[in-house]
């Protein structure tokens, strides 16, 4: 750029807002929130600070609307924000997309780290998790004595199943070694084996008053536990290492009683209505085998009853026999004396079929002679036709008939070869000849 131009203000500003995005990337900045303002639109704009300098912030609505805190003066920070130019007053401000209470990203990492690291050597592996036992017969609860989690879950678990004992392992749950007595107390209680459930619980908090729980000393005692535990940490929204560890991850400390025992009165409602159908099975049961007694009963008859009957159906078959008899008698009766009639008028005047009889052969006879005359004549003619057409016939008056080895007559020297043989047949006789010399016939 030539240093005698004149620039505008709008051109140094856009000037400097390009060098500035262009030269700096997404960065994360650690500091102190100072003159806060939340606007109506929803955006916040304050100052980020620290001993020595500070920077304007801006987040707008649509990033701050995500988290899960409410900024405030003299809050310590960390923002993830793209350092920006407000060319209309030539501001230097940080534009925010990102932001989380300073201190937060080591520990975030660390989480991270950590659930990677056990989640790639499967304690969180839903193949590893246990069922609940549907009724414990005793209830262990790893938690602080002074906890307001412990106060709620033995009233939920007094309210649900009063009858259930719940043993206290007692264990500080915040605080610096609270991770090794946590757990030191799960260890204990699976190594004692008095309860048929674990609940580990404490009530809602930062992520620093959790982070016990999010310790691997007790991600490895909750997984090697021979007892099934719950998970009972914080609040909804909050999640632990314990949580994806333990073999079933409650969203609260009394949602974690609430798992582990039934509903005394649920469970009462239950039993009343499988003891209804059951009663109302047997009673079906017992209504089925009265009908089926009634219905047997119906069947079985008195020996001398059952004799008496098959008497009277005898009785009843033999006449329907004696009945079906005399019935065939009388009808082959009738069929006899009817064939009898048919055979007297069908008799026979032998006088007069003799006489036919007679006349026929008479007939048979004639045309018997008739037919051989005309036989005989047709033969004699054929005999006298048959033997003009005799070969025999030909050769007695002086012609001969030639042969060639494969017994094909010879019409013609031109299919003869010199040295073919010939056979030549006589009237009476014949030769065999050899082809010497061939030549042309006389063309007179």
């Amino acid at each position: 750029m030539d240093k005698n131009h004149v620039l505008s203000v709008r051109e140094l500003n856009l000037a400097a807002k390009q060098l500035i995005e262009g030269g700096l990337p997404l960065l994360w900045v650690r500091g102190e929130i100072s003159n806060f303002v939340s606007a109506a639109s929803g955006h916040w704009y304050f100052s980020l600070k620290d001993e020595q300098a500070q920077v304007r912030c801006v987040m707008f609505r649509h990033k701050s609307q995500y988290l899960e805190f409410k900024p405030s003066n003299g809050m310590q920070v960390e923002v993830l924000a793209l350092a920006t130019l407000y060319e209309a007053r030539g501001d230097f401000q940080l534009t925010l997309e990102k932001m989380r209470p300073a201190g937060l990203g080591a520990l975030y990492e660390a989480f991270e780290h950590l659930k990677n690291k056990l989640e790639a050597e499967g304690l969180f592996d839903a193949g590893r998790k246990r069922d609940l036992p549907l009724l414990p017969k005793q209830i262990g609860i790893v938690t602080s004595p002074q906890a307001a989690a412990l106060r709620d879950v033995l009233r939920t678990l007094a309210n649900r199943m009063p009858n259930v004992p719940v043993l206290l392992y007692p264990t500080p749950v915040q605080g610096e070694g609270a991770a090794q007595k946590i757990a030191q107390a799960i260890r204990l209680a699976s190594q004692r084996a008095e309860c048929d459930v674990l609940i580990v619980c404490r009530g809602g908090g930062s992520i620093e008053d959790l982070w016990a729980f999010n310790e691997e000393v007790v991600a490895r005692a909750i997984a090697a536990s021979h007892i099934p535990v719950v998970s009972g940490v914080g609040h909804e929204t909050d999640f632990t290492i314990a949580d994806f560890v333990a073999d079933l991850r409650a969203a609260t400390p009394t949602a974690a009683a609430q798992a582990v025992v039934p509903d005394k009165q649920e469970l009462r409602q239950r039993l009343a209505q499988h003891r209804q159908r059951l009663v109302r099975a047997v009673a079906r049961r017992f209504e089925q085998g009265m009908q089926q007694v009634d219905f047997l009963q119906h069947r079985l008859v008195h020996p001398a009853q059952r004799i008496r009957q098959q008497g009277e159906r005898l009785e009843a078959l033999q006449q329907r026999m004696r009945f079906a008899h005399d019935h065939a008698m009388q009808r082959q009766q009738g069929r006899w004396s009817m064939l009898w009639h048919r055979l007297r008028g069908a008799r026979p005047n032998l006088a007069r079929l003799q006489e036919q009889q007679s006349n026929l052969a008479r007939r048979l006879n004639g045309a018997m002679l008739q037919t051989l005359d005309r036989h005989d004549a047709r033969l004699t003619a054929l005999r006298q036709h048959l033997q003009l057409l005799d070969p025999k016939q030909v050769l007695a008056r002086g012609y001969s008939m030639v042969r060639d080895v494969q017994g094909n007559i010879v019409v013609s020297s031109d299919s003869l070869e010199l040295g073919e043989k010939l056979d030549i047949t006589f009237a009476q006789g014949g030769v065999h000849a050899v082809v010497q010399e061939k030549h042309e016939p006389n063309s007179d």
